[in-house]
């Protein structure tokens, strides 16, 4: 499967999603935030980055760029769609995921190395890893903090759609270890139909043993089908 990332003016990871897709024998394409058109055969990527310089709030003017049409239509046709930091917040902006990424704790932008936990093998984004298993991917987020109402949480909880918690290098979820605040340490969750995800820590930045280290690599991998499919 081909993967279009889309690029937002403001986008700055891009070329890292680019990168690191090509290093896992993927061949993207690279698609303005102008166009139009999503492929029936292709995965969508939103990346990282400051859309539309985060005026108003994150991924609040991404959300009403002409691509996010062709998106939102792929997405309902069942397509993969991955959304990556500002990508995360662009998906609750635009309703094809639930909740909201509100300002870190403390107000701080978070650039560190951090541990997420995984939650649910049970996804094609997850399933390469195991229950419990601990990954550590960077983070780069001054708007990390995943928010939304109790019932939601509860609904999330209950249908398995949080995929990833952050934790301690000893995969241990504790409020230490939670770098933004986020509800229930939420990273990452998926949609009901399992089709859309959405998380703050960057996978693409983890895909190569000469940058650190290799946790990233099963998640674009499963978004691609590549290995054990769910």
């Amino acid at each position: 499967m081909r993967f279009a990332v889309v690029q937002f003016p403001g986008s700055n990871c891009d070329q890292d999603c680019v990168h690191a897709l090509r290093v896992l024998g993927q061949e993207p394409r690279i698609v303005w935030h102008q166009e139009t058109t999503i492929h029936s055969d292709e995965g969508v990527i939103l990346p990282g980055g400051f859309s539309y310089g985060d005026y108003l709030r994150c991924g609040a003017i991404a959300r009403f760029s002409p691509i996010m049409q062709a998106v939102k239509a792929a997405a309902d046709r069942g397509q993969v769609v991955v959304g990556i930091c500002n990508g995360f917040q662009i998906l609750c902006e635009a309703g094809l995921l639930p909740g909201a990424l509100t300002r870190n704790e403390g107000l701080h932008f978070r650039c560190e190395t951090s541990y997420l936990r995984v939650e649910n093998p049970a996804s094609r984004f997850t399933s390469h890893y195991l229950t419990g298993q601990t990954l550590r991917l960077p983070i780069a987020h001054g708007e990390g903090c995943y928010r939304a109402e109790p019932d939601v949480l509860q609904a999330l909880e209950a249908n398995q759609q949080i995929l990833f918690r952050y934790c301690d290098a000893e995969g241990r979820v504790t409020r230490q270890a939670n770098p933004n605040g986020s509800s229930l340490n939420i990273a990452g969750i998926r949609n009901l139909r399992g089709n859309v995800l959405g998380m703050m820590p960057h996978p693409e930045r983890a895909c190569e043993a000469e940058m650190g280290g290799t946790d990233g690599r099963g998640i674009l991998l499963g978004a691609a089908g590549i290995g054990r499919p769910i």
